[in-house]
């Protein structure tokens, strides 16, 4: 299954969304902190390149050192935390909308559930290969 790009971005979608469950969670635990701010975990975007690199001309990176554009495999992926200071929610410095927050808990849970489902289903297609139903 290493070779198995879809297996691999899943898995790695899965990574983000967990290490962004916990993020939001402590944004909520934190929205009445003074001066706390809040915690975006970003990694869609890597991916997304990754998936988009056959439609582009590849970049040659002939040595270690050469700085490569995108990721060139899902394993150099890695989800990035933020934290955006620059705004204010209230005024003794907290920038957290629990609002806010609970749509995007909302939203990280649906895609997080999706993800295991698809996850689930190429897990069964692997079985029906091995079992030869």
């Amino acid at each position: 299954m290493r070779s198995d790009l879809t297996w691999n971005v899943l898995a790695k979608n899965l990574e983000g969304l967990s290490q962004r469950f916990d993020a939001v969670s402590s944004n909520i635990a934190n929205a009445n902190t003074p001066r706390y701010a809040r915690r975006e975990v970003r990694f869609e975007d890597q991916l997304q390149a990754l998936l988009d690199a056959p439609k582009k001309l590849p970049l040659a990176v002939t040595d270690e050192r050469h700085m490569a554009l995108r990721p060139l495999s899902v394993e150099q992926i890695t989800p990035r935390e933020v934290r955006p200071v620059d705004e204010i929610y209230r005024l003794d410095g907290n920038n957290v909308d629990p609002e806010v927050e609970m749509a995007r808990l909302a939203e990280t849970r649906m895609a997080y559930n999706a993800t295991n489902r698809l996850v689930s289903k190429k897990a069964g297609l692997y079985r029906l290969a091995i079992g030869g139903r």
